[in-house]
């Protein structure tokens, strides 16, 4: 069940992968926000939405293969430099920085 129902139901699957991973950036960007202040509950909704988000993207059949494989692995490092113990090594401003080029691309797109 996804938070983004609206989303869900094939507006999401309209978006190019650039505007889908903007969209993904600007809940990282709020959960690196929150971060910085110390507020972990506002922190986690921003995340919770982020990963909903990414997993719409993820069951976007347009990116089977090779970016399937990136999603995956993008959502993985998500989780783990927030929730985890940053085995990738990222950090929250970076994590952030990642999804701001999406962001620019898809914003030159328009």
């Amino acid at each position: 069940m996804y938070l983004h129902k609206n989303l869900a139901q094939g507006r999401w699957f309209e978006l190019s992968l650039c505007e889908q991973l903007g969209n993904v950036g600007s809940e990282v960007g709020r959960a690196a926000n929150w971060e910085k202040r110390g507020d972990v509950i506002q922190r986690d909704k921003a995340l919770e939405r982020a990963v909903d988000l990414l997993d719409l993207t993820i069951s976007d059949d347009r990116w089977r293969g090779g970016r399937l494989k990136e999603l995956c692995r993008a959502r993985e490092v998500l989780k783990d430099t927030f929730w985890g113990d940053r085995t990738y090594g990222s950090t929250p401003e970076q994590e952030e920085k990642y999804y701001f080029h999406y962001a620019l691309a898809a914003r030159k797109d328009i």
